[in-house]
C-alpha cells in the first residue's frame, strides 16, 4: 500500500513516555541529576485520583529534548511493569485532523479512553 504524505506538517514532536513507579526518586535523577527542567506538571485535585498533593505527571526538557513522566495509582497499573519500556507520544498541532487523515489512507486505529491517557 503506498500512503501519500501528510499535506501539512502537524507532526511537532515525538515524545517518549515513561510509567514510573515513584516519581520523587524519578524527578531527582532527571532534574537533579541530569539538569532537565519541568515545564508542565498534573498534581490531582480529586478524591478519586487520590488527591495527595504530589506530582502524579509531569513533562521535562532539556535543550530540545523533552520527556514525559507519570507515576500511577496501583488500581490503574498499565498493562507492563512500570520502570520497563516506555511509549512514544506524537504532539501535533491537530491530532483530529491527523487521525482523518490517517484513517483515509486504510490505517486501522482503535479507541482509546481519555481516562486511559495522561493528560496536563
Amino acid at each position: 500500500m503506498t500512503i501519500a504524505p501528510i499535506t501539512s506538517v502537524n507532526v511537532k514532536q515525538a515524545v517518549p513516555f515513561f510509567g514510573v513507579s515513584n516519581m520523587e526518586a524519578s524527578l531527582r535523577f532527571y532534574v537533579d541529576g541530569l539538569g532537565f527542567k519541568m515545564k508542565h506538571s498534573w498534581i490531582p485535585d480529586r478524591a478519586e485520583d487520590n488527591a495527595d498533593g504530589r506530582i502524579r505527571w509531569c513533562w521535562l526538557q532539556l535543550g530540545d529534548a523533552a520527556i514525559m513522566l507519570q507515576e500511577f495509582l496501583p488500581e490503574h497499573l498499565p498493562n507492563q511493569t512500570l520502570g520497563t519500556g516506555t511509549s512514544v507520544c506524537f504532539m501535533c498541532e491537530d491530532a483530529l485532523a491527523l487521525y482523518r487523515e490517517f484513517k483515509s489512507h486504510g490505517i486501522q486505529t482503535r479507541n482509546v479512553h481519555l481516562s486511559e491517557t495522561a493528560s496536563g
